[in-house]
């Protein structure tokens, strides 16, 4: 089978696989995608993972497919299928965690029986020369409900004998018995198998003080769940002590968990890979260039969260990201700008909340640092003060120092490699800016320690301490802002939700047309090939539901009436206080981006938000009492008749803009420089929350038909019929169609070229030309606009032009924007007889 040539590869498609949605339904939809214009298959991870996964993050062994997905048979049908049918597959593939989970991985397994001496000590990033003696040599398993003396008086913990295999076990986990522990339990007894061996162990499961003294043996210890913050000693994935980092900057490593991804690659079987969570790594430069070496012509996209500002690295041999960067720009097309100040207002005097965005993430940052990090800071803070040389006694001020850094720290990470001996100008200015904010807000630390820490960052001190500091310093930088920023701020500062996106920032109110254009550029430019997203599996909202709330921009005085007239409405349904006023005002917002919605829904994403938020109740630390309060609070209000009646009369006005705005943000994502991803079931309108929302099952069925029925309706009808969402699938099924067929118009080569608009409301007017052929045009902010373009127009290239979505054909020359969406919202012209 070939490779992918570049350009082959035209939009992806992504499929969430589960049990119930496994290889063998894949294949059943393969044919609608195709029909839709998806060139390939974009999968979720598939390699084999922890029983019952839903995600499929969780691999417990690289080297085979998740059986719950069909296995190896199974995959190899949908390869067969998907090449019969023209549909290439791209892969999400995992490098940086696996998941402890027993003896479902084999690796993690052996190195819980056999300690340093097993294969695959060296797999894992573990501290296993811990200074907590009772920590050297071991790896921490922080699975127990109590502390470790009460769930052996409980005798929660006991030896099992299981066929010729002895295993330590607490409810469902398991963990294996090391030789020596049970050599010493065993010798009276007559090894093994014999007649006491039973009689040995039962001894010992009696008797809470031996049990200790055998669980002492073991290469691992046992600890109460919450130890794991502040004790775990292995690399994890953000606080999931689950997810075991894994050490791929080791080549042995690599080679044993790519075997069998690379082979598919090398087939002709994959065409592209996802790489998930690079800033992880050790080395995320050179995990790439080896990834690369290995799979020299495969499409490879990272999923890098860029901060407003920040470019992909250009000597990372991809192909791009995974499109949230776009995402945050294509969306703030879409955010009125002019409401920035009467929306922070309303949101100040209803919530009383602070709107300095910046004090809220660094605010965050420290919560997450001091609660979930404890264990990396403290690890951290010893590294800083070997390679600083600086006493015991003032680890206290070097911790603080390191908090404050972090939390100021205005990029998820830096890539600096003390083997290369010097950082590249990006990551000295990024140090040499997060420095000089945290040394005026921990201004109790001395000058000298910054002095130190940014020496030492920029590599201006070398040794194994120092250069150990710097990387784990990088590992800790992202698990930070992500935790901090995603999962804490997003559901905190509750200005404008549609802007609490991944690789967003909350504080960046819209963009304009030229800021647009730009980033357009400079993708054609750089990274031709990358990815564009509208919504992910990773996604606060659904891509309808994020535009809906953007809407509410538009309409700043309707809506400050209207939240307030229904918190009148609904003080009733408080008790005691809840929900808060930030908490009611993300409410309202969720309900304008998702109405209309089911309780339930409702209910399961509100609770998130509120855990996630980390206020009055959290993951760790849940309220009952709270959370009860607020869902009772859902239901009452969902309940009363009059505040759903005056919810529905506020968006009536605002269903036609939202479904203009929809069109517009489809077709720009599927005609800007890169590759469109379609994440699965959005080619219909998307109105879905957080996760598990945005990965309830798809009906395909329905999709089918309507694509089926949008070939034989005219456009008029296709119109009339939006409220089941036949626009977005008309229009999307065209333009694909326009990209497959003219691949290079589109390409690396294609070009990207803004068309000018002229007049009053030229701002509203999204234009630009693909490869001198292709022409796309969009309105934005269309509840302003209100169909009235005054004396806008738009000059279009010499030559004819014909809509694709209306058929209507224009010549070269200026037109007035209503006369080209007079019958279609937005417009993809293309020049008739060729390019030129």
């Amino acid at each position: 089978m070939a490779f992918p040539a570049p350009g082959d590869i035209m939009a992806t498609y992504r499929l969430q696989l589960s049990s119930r949605f496994a290889f063998e339904r894949v294949c059943d939809v393969l044919p609608y995608l195709r029909d839709l214009g998806i060139s390939h298959l974009y999968l979720s991870p598939c390699l084999k993972a922890a029983a019952g996964s839903t995600h499929g993050y969780d691999v417990v062994d690289p080297s085979d497919v998740n059986p719950e997905l069909g296995g190896s048979k199974g995959f190899e049908r949908l390869c067969e299928a998907a090449a019969q049918i023209g549909v290439g597959l791209v892969l999400d593939i995992v490098p940086n965690h696996m998941a402890a989970a027993g003896r479902q991985n084999r690796w993690w397994w052996d190195v819980l029986a056999k300690g340093l001496a097993s294969r695959y000590a060296g797999f894992f990033d573990i501290r296993w020369d811990h200074p907590d003696p009772g920590l050297r040599g071991k790896v921490l398993l922080p699975i127990l409900g109590a502390e470790l003396e009460r769930c052996l008086a409980a005798r929660q913990v006991q030896i099992r004998k299981q066929g010729g295999e002895f295993v330590v076990a607490y409810f469902e986990h398991e963990m294996p018995a090391s030789r020596a522990s049970l050599d010493e339990l065993l010798q009276a007894a007559g090894g093994p198998d014999g007649a006491g061996a039973d009689a040995a162990i039962a001894a010992v499961n009696a008797d809470p003080a031996r049990l200790k003294r055998f669980l002492d043996r073991q290469h691992y210890r046992l600890a109460f769940w919450r130890c794991a913050n502040r004790e775990l000693n292995y690399r994890r994935f953000f606080d999931i002590h689950q997810l075991a980092g894994v050490r791929v900057e080791e080549e042995e490593v690599f080679d044993a968990t790519h075997e069998l991804v690379l082979r598919w690659v090398a087939e002709g079987r994959v065409d592209g890979l996802r790489v998930d969570h690079p800033d992880g790594l050790r080395d995320p430069a050179g995990y790439l260039r080896r990834l690369r070496a290995s799979a020299p012509r495969a499409w490879v996209v990272v999923e890098k969260i860029l901060e407003p500002g920040e470019t992909l690295r250009r000597e990372w041999p991809v192909a791009g990201t995974t499109g949230y960067d776009f995402l945050n720009v294509l969306g703030g097309l879409f955010i009125d700008s002019r409401a920035e100040h009467p929306l922070t207002e309303l949101y100040r005097d209803f919530t009383g909340e602070s709107v300095d965005c910046g004090e809220i993430v660094r605010a965050a940052k420290r919560q997450v640092l001091e609660q979930l990090f404890v264990g990396e800071v403290t690890h951290l803070t010893e590294l800083l003060a070997r390679a600083a040389q600086e006493p015991k006694g003032r680890t206290g001020e070097l911790r603080r120092a390191l908090t404050e850094l972090i939390a100021c720290f205005p990029v998820y990470r830096t890539y600096i490699l003390p083997e290369a001996g010097c950082a590249a100008a990006e990551d000295r200015a990024v140090v040499r800016r997060a420095v000089a904010e945290a040394a005026v807000r921990a201004h109790d630390v001395r000058p000298r320690v910054w002095r130190k820490i940014e020496d030492l960052l920029l590599l201006a001190r070398t040794g194994e301490p120092a250069g150990d500091f710097v990387l784990r310093f990088q590992q800790l930088t992202g698990p930070a802002m992500a935790k901090g920023l995603e999962d804490t701020v997003f559901y905190r500062f509750n200005r404008l939700v549609a802007l609490n996106e991944v690789g967003g920032d909350p504080a960046v109110f819209g963009i304009t047309l030229d800021a647009f254009h730009a980033f357009c550029r400079r993708i054609q430019a750089e990274w031709p090939q990358t990815q564009l997203a509208s919504a992910t599996h990773d996604t606060k909202r659904g891509e309808d539901t994020r535009l809906r709330v953007g809407l509410l921009s538009e309409v700043p005085r309707r809506w400050a009436d209207a939240v307030r007239r229904w918190s009148r409405m609904n003080a009733r349904f408080r008790r005691s206080g809840v929900p808060d006023a930030n908490t009611e005002y993300f409410f309202y917002q969720t309900l304008a981006g998702a109405w209309p919605i089911d309780c339930d829904r409702l209910t399961s994403a509100m609770l998130k938000a509120a855990k996630e938020a980390k206020v009055h109740t959290s993951w760790t630390d849940p309220d009952p009492v709270y959370e009860e309060s607020l869902r009772v609070f859902i239901e009452a209000v969902m309940r009363h008749a009059d505040f759903t009646t005056d919810l529905s009369a506020f968006l009536e006005p605002l269903a036609w803009p939202a479904v203009v705005t929809s069109l517009a943000q489809s077709l720009i994502k599927c005609t800007a420089p890169g590759v469109p991803d379609i994440y699965q079931g959005t080619e219909l309108w998307d109105c879905s929350l957080v996760d598990p929302d945005n990965r309830r099952p798809v009906d395909f069925e329905l999709r089918r038909r309507l694509l089926a029925e949008i070939g034989t309706l005219p456009v008029g009808e296709i119109l009339n019929r939006y409220a089941e969402g036949l626009p977005k699938l008309f229009m999307l099924q065209r333009v694909l169609a326009v990209r497959r067929r003219f691949a290079e118009a589109f390409g690396p080569e294609g070009g990207y070229r803004p068309l000018a608009a002229t007049g009053e409301r030229a701002g509203h007017l999204v234009a630009f030309m693909r490869g001198g052929w292709a022409v796309t045009l969009a309105p934005r902010l269309v509840v302003g606009l209100d169909g009235d373009w005054r004396d806008t127009v738009v000059e279009l290239p010499a030559g004819a032009w014909k809509n694709v979505f209306s058929g209507q054909s224009f010549s070269g020359g200026a037109h007035e924007p209503a006369r080209l969406f007079a019958r279609f919202p937005v417009a993809l012209l293309m020049r008739e007889g060729g390019v030129q």
